[in-house]
């Protein structure tokens, strides 16, 4: 049986699972909710980013990405960070599948949250 290793656990959820070799992330949200999409956007993929070195992986090795938009008019915004974030460093050329819809987050100032897989 494989070994499942759960990074941040809390009352509700980890923030973290790893299994054979990949890394199951939580919905990351941001804490900062005065910040604009850009701004939670940016926050978020930082989050996502430290998480993902915990277990010495970064986004060049992401698998599949999920983003949740409270407004799906915010997604220009959004994809302007998001170009950002995954044209620089190691995420050169390694843009992930990708998912982005709009729903209903769990608190009315989020505007984002990010679910993502990635190898480790």
């Amino acid at each position: 049986m494989s070994l499942i290793q759960r990074y941040h656990v809390g009352k509700r959820l980890s923030e973290m699972a790893v299994h054979n070799g990949v890394a199951y992330l939580a919905g990351q949200v941001p804490e900062d909710l005065t910040q604009d999409i850009a701004g939670q956007t940016r926050e978020v993929l930082g989050m996502i980013d430290r998480l993902l070195a915990e277990v010495g992986s970064d986004k060049s090795r992401l698998l599949s990405v999920q983003i949740y938009l409270a407004d799906i008019k915010d997604i220009t915004a959004m994809n302007e960070v998001w170009d950002a974030w995954i044209g620089q460093g190691p995420g050169i050329g390694n843009a992930p599948p990708r998912a982005t819809v709009q729903a209903a987050l769990a608190n009315p100032a989020y505007k984002i949250e990010i679910v993502v897989k990635a190898a480790c």
